[in-house]
C-alpha cells in the first residue's frame, strides 16, 4: 500500500469525521453519544486525529477534506469510492444501504480506531521485554478490545478501517488485533506517538506496521547473526576460564549487542556513512573493541597478561584495558567505513558530549553539511542514562545549530539494574528512556534475548536517523550473568534475580534452539563454530606472551606532522604577525557593515576601537583576542568559541556579533576580513558547563588545526564541569596519548560580587598540573593573552590552555597594550618585569611577585605612595613554572625579600603552589631570600565574602601589607 493510503481518516470517510469532529467541537451535544464519547475519549490527540483526517502534509490533495452538504454527510461517506489495498478503486461496503447501517458501521469505525490508536501509543507496555520474565506488566485497560464495546462475537465481523495497519479497507477485529500484538506487543515495544512531527510519526508507523515490525532475514543473514552470537559469548567464556577473577565487565547475557552494531554500521555504509564514532561504558567494550573494531584477541590476551597496550617507548600512565579506544576501517558490502571509538573513563555518560563533538568536528572537515557521512554511536547502561545529568545536556545539544550532528544512535544495554541498585530505586519513571523524549527521539524496546529482533531495531533506527537526522534510541533489555564485575558477588543484593539467571539459558543457547528448530542451522553447525573460535582464541594466547605493540597512532591522520612537546621551558612558537596584517584586520573589525542599522552604543565602540588601531595605543583586552582571532582568520586557521552569551560576551565586552536593531540580522565582522579567510563560528551555547566543554574537547581533540575555546560565564561555572577537566582535558594525553589543544577561558577577579562570581578556582587547575599536561596563565596584558591564543595553534604540538581572562580589567585604563607588542619581535612573555622607574636593583628592599588583577591595585597604590624600593613582577603562566627565568630576574634584586601576594583565601588560588617553586628558583641563585613570605587574605571556606564593604577593607589590607616594610 502506498504510504499516502495508510492514515485510517482518509479519503471518503474524512468529510464525515472531520464535519462531525467540527460539530462535537462547537457543542459536543449536536453529535450522538457514542461519537461524543470518541472525540471525549481522544483528550490531548485530538490535534493528531484531525490532522490524519485532513491527510499529512505528503499526501495527494484527494486525501484531504472536502466539503460536503450538512444533509449528505452520512450517504457521502457510504457512497463514496475509496482505494483498496491493491491501489484500486472500491466500492464501500455500505453503499445504498440506510442511516442505521451506516452509523452502525461509523460506531464499530470508531471503536476499532481508538482501540488501533492505543495500540500505537501504549502497546509497548504489554510488549514481550524482559529476558527473564521478572517483570511482568498487567494487562492494560486501553489495549483491551471490551474497553470499546468490543466482545465474543465481534471477532470475525468485518470492520472499515480505510487502510490502517496496512490490511485494506476492512478487516475484522481477529485481524486487526494479530496485526497489533505482532507489531506492538512482540519483542520489540515502540514509542513514537510522543513525536509532534507528522512524517516522522507516519514513517515509523508504516515502516513497522506493513512488516508486523519484523524482518525476514535471509539464511546467509542469520547464519551471520548467529555468527556474531557465537563469538560475542565465546570470548567472554574464554576470558572467563583463562583468567579467573579478573575484572573484564563482561557482555555476558548482552550478546546480541555485537550483531546490533554491526547492522548500525551495515546498514549506514549502504545508505551513505563513511565515518562512525562511537562512545560507549565499560561493560562489553573488550567485546566490541575485538569484534566491532577488530582489535586482534592477541593484542587483548597480552593485556590481560598485564603488558602494556601502547609501545613502551610511548610516556604516560595509560589506562585499564577496559577503557582504551580504538579505530579501524571496516568494509560492509562494499562499502568502506571508519570507525572511531573514544576512550573515556569509568564516569558513566562523560563521554558523550565528547563522541558528539568528534562526530561535528569530522562533519566539518568532510564538508558534510547534511550530517549524513559521519554518524555516532553511544551505547549506554540502564541506570546511567536515567541517572546522569549529561545525558539530558547531550540530548540537548542535538538539535542547536552550534553542535547539530544530524542525530545519534543511542543504543541502552539495560542491565535492568544499576550496580547493586534495581529500577525501582534508581528512576521514577517507566523506563530508564524516559529523558529522551525531551528531543521527541523514538524509543525501540527490544528483547536483547532475540538477536533478530534487536538486528531489527537497530536497521530501523539507522534509517530513521540517516532520513530524519534526529536522535533515537534502541533500549536493549538484557541482563548481567557475573553481576558489576566478575569478581563481584550479585547474590549479595539480588538473589532471586540471579537464581533466575543462573537458570537461564545463554542468548546463543536460545537462538540456537531457535534457528535448529527452523532448519536454519544444526547443532552440530553451532558446535563448529565454537570449535573454530576456541582454536583461534587458543593461537591469539600463545601469540601473546610475545606481542609488542609496534606503534601508536596518535599522531596520524589530522594529527601528522605534529610532535612531542620538547622539555624546555620556553616554547613561545611564532606569534608576531607583520603591522600591515594587524592594521588590516583591526580597520575590517572596526567597520559595521553598510545600511546596518547597528545600536548607538556600539558604534561608538567600534568608532573607539579603530582609534586605537590607528593610533596603535591604548589597544584593550577584547581588541586583542578579536586581533588574535582575524590574524589566524586570514592565515587559515578556523576558530571556534563557544559558551554561554559568548557572541556578545558576558560583560559586553567582545560583540564579535552584530544585531540589525530594525530586523535582527547578524554581521559577523570576523568573518569579513578577506575573501579567501576561514570561518570564525561562535555560538551562544545552551546553560550547560559539562556538555558544552565536553563536546569542545572532542571537537578539538579530532581537529588540531583550529584555534577551540569554552567560555565559562564566570570561571566558577566551570565547577559543574570537573568531571570532564579532571577526566579528558588534563590526563587525556597521559592516559589515552590523545593530545588536545582546547582553550578554557575562566573569568577571575576579585570585584566585591560574592562568593559565586569572584573564583574560577585557580588552585583546582594547578593541584592537576603534572607531566607537562596543560598550560595555566593570568595574562594581564592584551598582547600576552594575543600570543598566548596564537601560540595554541602556531607550534608543533597541541596542549590545553587554561586561561584566566579579566572582568573589570576589560575596561581598565591600564590593561591595554600597544600595536608594536602584537606585531614583529613580540611574543607571549611568562614573566612580566618592572615597568615603572625605581631605585637601584641592588637597593630594592623586596619583591612582590603575583599574578592577575592584585597587580594593577598593587602598582595604582606604591605610585599613590611614590615608593620606589619595592619592585613588582607578573608571574603570567604559572604552569609550566618558568623557574629558571624567575631565577635570573630575582638575580637582578640580591638585597631583597620576596613576598607572593595574591587576591585568594590563602588555601586558593596559587599559593600552596607556586611556594614550594619560587623557594626553588631563589635557592639556584645568589640572593639574600630564600624562601618566599604570604600576603593574602586568611584561610576560608568560602571562595570569597558577600559583602562589597567587607571586600574593599580585604582588598586594601593586603595591598597596604605587601607595600608596607617591617
Amino acid at each position: 500500500m502506498q504510504a499516502e493510503q495508510t492514515s485510517f481518516l482518509f479519503g471518503a470517510n474524512a468529510p464525515f469525521i472531520e464535519e462531525l469532529y467540527a460539530r462535537f467541537l462547537e457543542d459536543p451535544n449536536r453529535v450522538d453519544a457514542d461519537w461524543r464519547t470518541f472525540f471525549e475519549a481522544l483528550a490531548e490527540e485530538r490535534g493528531d486525529v484531525l490532522a490524519e483526517v485532513r491527510g499529512a502534509s505528503w499526501a495527494p490533495n484527494g486525501a484531504r477534506v472536502i466539503d460536503v452538504p450538512d444533509t449528505e454527510m452520512p450517504r457521502a461517506a457510504a457512497n463514496r469510492n475509496v482505494k483498496g489495498g491493491n491501489g484500486a478503486a472500491v466500492a464501500m461496503p455500505l453503499a445504498g444501504q440506510g442511516e442505521e447501517a451506516i452509523r452502525a458501521a461509523a460506531h464499530d469505525t470508531a471503536r476499532a480506531l481508538m482501540l488501533i490508536r492505543a495500540y500505537r501509543i501504549r502497546g509497548h507496555l504489554e510488549a514481550d521485554l524482559d529476558p527473564l520474565g521478572l517483570v511482568r506488566q498487567a494487562p492494560h485497560r486501553e489495549l483491551d478490545p471490551a474497553t470499546y464495546g468490543f466482545g465474543e462475537n465481534d471477532w470475525d465481523r468485518p470492520i472499515l478501517i480505510f487502510g490502517s495497519l496496512a490490511l485494506g479497507d476492512s478487516a475484522t477485529l481477529r485481524q486487526i488485533m494479530d496485526r497489533l500484538r505482532k507489531t506492538y506487543c512482540g519483542k520489540i515495544g515502540v514509542e513514537f506517538m510522543h513525536i509532534s512531527d507528522p512524517d516522522q510519526k507516519a514513517w515509523i508507523q508504516e515502516r513497522i506496521e506493513h512488516i508486523e515490525n519484523r524482518t525476514d532475514f535471509t539464511l546467509e543473514g542469520r547464519r551471520a547473526i548467529m555468527e556474531r552470537v557465537v563469538e560475542a559469548e565465546g570470548l567472554e567464556k574464554y576470558l572467563g576460564i583463562k583468567f579467573v577473577g579478573t575484572k573484564r565487565f563482561g557482555l555476558d547475557g548482552g550478546e546480541s549487542l555485537i550483531p546490533g552494531v554491526e547492522q548500525i554500521l551495515k546498514r549506514g555504509g549502504q545508505l551513505g556513512v563513511k565515518e562512525v564514532v562511537i562512545g560507549m561504558p565499560h561493560r562489553g567494550r573488550l567485546n566490541t573493541l575485538v569484534h566491532v573494531m577488530h582489535k586482534s584477541y592477541t593484542a587483548l590476551f597480552s593485556e590481560f597478561q598485564g603488558r602494556p597496550s601502547l609501545p613502551e617507548e610511548m610516556r604516560g600512565s595509560g589506562d585499564v584495558k577496559y577503557h582504551l579506544g580504538a579505530s579501524a576501517d571496516r568494509e560492509f558490502d562494499g562499502h568502506v567505513i571508519h570507525l572511531s571509538l573514544a576512550p573515556n573513563p569509568s564516569h558513566l555518560e562523560a563521554v558523550n558530549p565528547v563522541v558528539l563533538g568528534k562526530a561535528r568536528a569530522k562533519q566539518d572537515q568532510r564538508g558534510d553539511t547534511d550530517r549524513s557521512q559521519v554518524m555516532a554511536i553511544l551505547m549506554h547502561g540502564d541506570a546511567a542514562f536515567a541517572g546522569q545529568g549529561l545525558v539530558a545536556e547531550s540530548l540537548d545539544l542535538s538539535d542547536l545549530g552550534g553542535y547539530r550532528i544530524g542525530g545519534t544512535i543511542h543504543l541502552v544495554v539495560n542491565n535492568q539494574i544499576g550496580f547493586t541498585t534495581l529500577p525501582t530505586f534508581s528512576r521514577s519513571g517507566p523506563y530508564c528512556t524516559e529523558v529522551a523524549k525531551i528531543v521527541q527521539a523514538p524509543i525501540l524496546h527490544v528483547n536483547g534475548d532475540h538477536p533478530e529482533a534487536v538486528v531489527h531495531a537497530c536497521r530501523i533506527a539507522t534509517e530513521f536517523r540517516q532520513r530524519f537526522k534526529r536522535d533515537i534510541v534502541i533500549d536493549m533489555f538484557c541482563y548481567r550473568r557475573y553481576g558489576h564485575n566478575e569478581s563481584d558477588e550479585p547474590m549479595f543484593t539480588q538473589p532471586l534475580m540471579y537464581k533466575k539467571i543462573g537458570g537461564h539459558k545463554t542468548v546463543k543457547q536460545v537462538y540456537a534452539e531457535q534457528l535448529e528448530a527452523e532448519g536454519v542451522v544444526t547443532a552440530a553447525d553451532v558446535a563448529a563454530m565454537d570449535t573454530a573460535l576456541r582454536e583461534k582464541l587458543d593461537q591469539a594466547l600463545e601469540a601473546a606472551s610475545q606481542y609488542k605493540p609496534n606503534k601508536a597512532d596518535w599522531l596520524e591522520g589530522r594529527w601528522a606532522g605534529l610532535t612531542v612537546a620538547p622539555g624546555e621551558e620556553d616554547r613561545k612558537g611564532v606569534t608576531a604577525v607583520d603591522m600591515d596584517k594587524l592594521l588590516a584586520v583591526g580597520r575590517a573589525i572596526s567597520e559595521p557593515p553598510k545600511n546596518f542599522d547597528l545600536n548607538r552604543k556600539i558604534t561608538r565602540l567600534l568608532q573607539e576601537k579603530r582609534k586605537t588601531i590607528d593610533t596603535g595605543k591604548d589597544i584593550d583586552w577584547a581588541t586583542g583576542e578579536a586581533l588574535a582571532f582575524g590574524t589566524l582568520l586570514v592565515e587559515g586557521t578556523p576558530v571556534r568559541l563557544s559558551g554561554q552569551d559568548s557572541g556578545r560576551g558576558t560583560f559586553s565586552q567582545r560583540h564579535s556579533v552584530l544585531v540589525d536593531q530594525a530586523n535582527e540580522n547578524k554581521y559577523v565582522p570576523l568573518n569579513n576580513i578577506a575573501p579567501d579567510q576561514a570561518r570564525l563560528e561562535v555560538i551562544d551555547s545552551p546553560l550547560s558547563e559539562a556538555g558544552v566543554l565536553g563536546f569542545e574537547y572532542g571537537y578539538s581533540s579530532a581537529e588540531p588545526n583550529a584555534l577551540v575555546l569554552w567560555e565559562a560565564q564566570f570561571g566558577d561555572f566551570a565547577n559543574g564541569a570537573q568531571v570532564i577537566i579532571d577526566q579528558f582535558l588534563c590526563s587525556g594525553e597521559s592516559k589515552w596519548l590523545r593530545m588536545d589543544g582546547l582553550v578554557m577561558l575562566l573569568p577571575h577577579g576579585y570585584e566585591g560580587q560574592g562568593p559565586e562570581h569572584s573564583s574560577a578556582r585557580l588552585e583546582r587547575y594547578l593541584q592537576l598540573s603534572a607531566e607537562d599536561n596543560w598550560q595555566v596563565i593570568v595574562p594581564t596584558t592584551p598582547a600576552n593573552y594575543f600570543h598566548a591564543l596564537r601560540r595554541q595553534v602556531r607550534r608543533p604540538f597541541r596542549k590545553p590552555l587554561i586561561v584566566m581572562t579579566p572582568k573589570s580589567l576589560l575596561r581598565h585604563k591600564e590593561c591595554v597594550s600597544t600595536l608594536a607588542d602584537f606585531g614583529p619581535g613580540s611574543s607571549f612573555r611568562r614573566i612580566l618585569i618592572e615597568t615603572d622607574q625605581l631605585t637601584d636593583p641592588a637597593k630594592v628592599r623586596r619583591v612582590v611577585l603575583c599574578s592577575g588583577k592584585v597587580y594593577f591595585d598593587l602598582v595604582a597604590e606604591r605610585r599613590k605612595r611614590k615608593i620606589d624600593d619595592i619592585a613588582i613582577l607578573r608571574i603570567e603562566q604559572l604552569y609550566p613554572f618558568p623557574i629558571t627565568r624567575l631565577g635570573t630576574r630575582l638575580s637582578l634584586y640580591p638585597n631583597a625579600e620576596v613576598v607572593w601576594c595574591q587576591e585568594e583565601p590563602e588555601n586558593a588560588g596559587a599559593w600552596h603552589f607556586v611556594d614550594r617553586r619560587i623557594e626553588r628558583a631563589l635557592s639556584g641563585i645568589d640572593v639574600k631570600s630564600k624562601r618566599p613570605i604570604y600576603i593574602g587574605r586568611a584561610e576560608s571556606a568560602s571562595p570569597a565574602t558577600g559583602s562589597l564593604r567587607t571586600h574593599l577593607k580585604e582588598q586594601a589590607d593586603l595591598v597596604d601589607r605587601a607595600l608596607t616594610l617591617s
